[in-house]
């Protein structure tokens, strides 16, 4: 397989998971604020940490409102990471290697970037917004499921699990970093509330319904800390992302430096204890960091040994590691 090829199928998966992840947390944050007191403002700020996109964002509003952080995170094209760029992006880079997927894949994608195109209000919307995403995130699983059930299961469909299987883990670091960093600190307004906004984490990650049924037992910090960064079965969890993407790298060749990477990763996870990072100052943060750090070097690895260097995608690749 040419490089060139390998990477385009990479970085498309990346951006259809990436747009369906920021679909769902828009989402659950939106239906969060209706939960919480009026007097506590959390803000829409939050998300634009979890992307890493606040210094853009600063650089083209003024204020950080809802509808401005909504416009930025959906339909701004001057956000590499909006839900608009990220179509956008998946369908170019699938547009020259139509010959490698399903030609349904393809129709998919265009379907996407169609409906996008023609209802962009109702995102734009906290009334519509609801079934805006939905349309979204269905539309992701569509293409996922096609490529699963029709697609070669070859090396071709290794590097596209490898894109979503890595910007997976990534998000789910990203949104067990910044929702819980609420909770991990004292606010008297906040503490009856604490069990909304745990739930508020695994929602974001569509996880609520399978944490119940894996720890029976009310929400609890340590135990969606474990769930969502441990669990071996779910398929956002760091873990079984981690265990996806050794199983790619299995197949393909001049593997050693990453898979050692990917060892590193899941004995570092392994050994965490998560009863000490769900308390107050427990330095989750800077172990998050950690993570992030590693999963942004094992791209790095992947980008130079599979790779061609294509300028067309380093300010894309500058944007997936921030």
């Amino acid at each position: 397989m040419l490089s060139r090829v390998a990477q385009q199928l990479y970085w498309f998966a990346r951006y259809i998971e990436r747009a369906e992840d920021m679909a769902r947390m828009i989402n659950v944050h939106t239906n969060l604020l209706l939960d919480l007191p009026r007097q506590h403002e959390f803000g829409w700020d939050s998300l634009l940490e979890i992307t890493g996109s606040d210094e853009l964002f600063n650089e083209l509003y003024d204020e950080a409102d809802e509808r401005n952080v909504i416009r930025f995170l959906i339909s701004d094209k001057a956000n590499p990471g909006s839900i608009q760029s990220c179509l956008f992006f998946a369908r170019e880079n699938l547009r020259t290697t139509r010959d490698i997927i399903p030609r349904e894949a393809w129709e998919l994608v265009n379907d996407m970037n169609l409906f996008l195109k023609n209802n962009m209000p109702s995102g734009l919307s906290r009334r519509r917004r609801w079934g805006f995403m939905k349309n979204v995130i269905g539309g992701s699983h569509q293409i996922t499921g096609l490529l699963a059930s029709t697609m070669n299961h070859d090396a071709g469909y290794d590097f596209l699990r490898l894109g979503r299987n890595l910007e997976r883990a990534d998000m789910t670091t990203r949104i067990v970093d910044v929702r819980s960093a609420d909770l991990l600190l004292e606010h008297d307004v906040l503490t009856p509330y604490e069990n909304i906004q745990w739930m508020s984490v695994l929602k974001s990650l569509t996880a609520y319904q399978m944490y119940r049924q894996h720890v029976k037992m009310r929400v609890r910090g340590p135990q969606v800390l474990k769930f969502l960064l441990q669990s071996e079965s779910f398929p956002r969890s760091f873990t079984h992302c981690l265990q996806q993407v050794h199983q790619c790298l299995e197949t393909l060749p001049g593997n050693d430096s990453l898979l050692r990477q990917v060892l590193s990763l899941r004995r570092n996870i392994k050994e965490a204890d998560m009863d000490k990072y769900a308390q107050a100052g427990s330095g989750l943060h800077d172990y998050i960091d950690q993570l992030q750090a590693q999963l942004a070097e094992l791209h790095t690895l992947i980008t130079a040994r599979y790779f061609s260097l294509d300028v067309s995608h380093v300010k894309m690749e500058k944007t997936a590691e921030s």
